[in-house]
């Protein structure tokens, strides 16, 4: 039996914490059963569910690694859209009375274009979209990692590896496409 504080609570921080459907284990482990996985009744109890947790942690540090690539690509994609835009905006200016809203084409107007794109909202919400759907995952992987189950642990990682090979090309041809 463990010592009771004057006010009746356990203060002993050695063992374990007795959760309402398991144990929370606060050192790397391999155990089977107790460890909570973002829900309350989300507690993997037998080796099969276990395996299923860690499958599906493992597809879900893929489709991390699928979004990361997918984001890439349209950032080029949307790179592009913007410097035909400006530059079909600088073309119907230059055609319009020879009024010019927009200055016209020069290096440095080509060099702050490189620098700051215009906000075009089909492109800069779904970048927002993605942005926020990618910080999401990142904060369930970081809870999970939280759990310290080893197994949970070693799916993640794995699966962000293997999501890198798969699709890790993508996202840093993406970058280099300019």
């Amino acid at each position: 039996m463990q010592a009771r504080d004057s006010n009746g609570m356990i203060m002993s921080m050695d063992g374990s914490m007795d959760l309402a459907s398991g144990n929370m284990l606060t050192y790397l482990h391999f155990t089977v059963g107790g460890d909570i996985l973002w829900f309350q009744g989300w507690v993997p109890q037998g080796p099969g569910a276990m395996f299923g947790a860690c499958v599906g942690l493992f597809l879900l540090a893929l489709v991390d690694r699928w979004i990361a690539a997918c984001r890439a690509m349209m950032e080029v994609h949307w790179a592009k859209r913007a410097q035909i835009a400006y530059a079909n905006k600088l073309n119907a200016n230059e055609n319009a009375d020879k009024k010019r809203a927009v200055p016209p084409l020069t290096p440095g107007n080509v060099f702050l274009m490189r620098r700051a794109p215009p906000f075009i909202p089909a492109h800069d919400i779904v970048r927002g979209i993605l942005h926020a759907g990618q910080a999401a995952l990142t904060f369930a992987f970081m809870l999970v990692v939280m759990t310290f189950q080893l197994g949970f642990i070693i799916s993640i990682v794995v699966g962000l590896g293997v999501g890198e090979t798969l699709f890790g090309r993508y996202a840093h041809a993406g970058t280099t496409l300019h």
